[in-house]
């Protein structure tokens, strides 16, 4: 395995993606959903830190999201799974499968 030299933010992982930042982050949350180090915590000052992803946790995102879109029922299980909020499920269960 390559070395990592570089992370994107998940707001930067989610325009390279075309997906809601907040449904990233509600899958990152559980850093069980992707591959053992795709998720990084970034310490930008004091006791302060973001999430971040290598390109191999951006390349999970992609997989993980194209097999929850196969159906619209797969997409609101996976939806109703994986999301805690349910302001966020009702927005991305009203948008069309991509």
């Amino acid at each position: 395995m390559a070395a990592v030299t570089y992370v994107c933010s998940i707001a930067h992982a989610a325009t390279r993606l075309g997906e809601d930042p907040e449904l990233l982050r509600a899958i990152v949350n559980n850093d069980d959903n992707l591959t053992y180090g795709n998720i990084v915590s970034v310490q930008i000052g004091g006791e302060d830190y973001i999430t971040a992803l290598t390109e191999g946790g951006i390349e999970d995102l992609r997989d993980i999201l194209a097999n929850a879109r196969v159906s619209i029922k797969e997409w609101h299980s996976f939806l109703d799974d994986f999301v805690a909020e349910p302001d966020i499920i009702a927005r991305l269960k009203n948008q069309s499968l991509r």
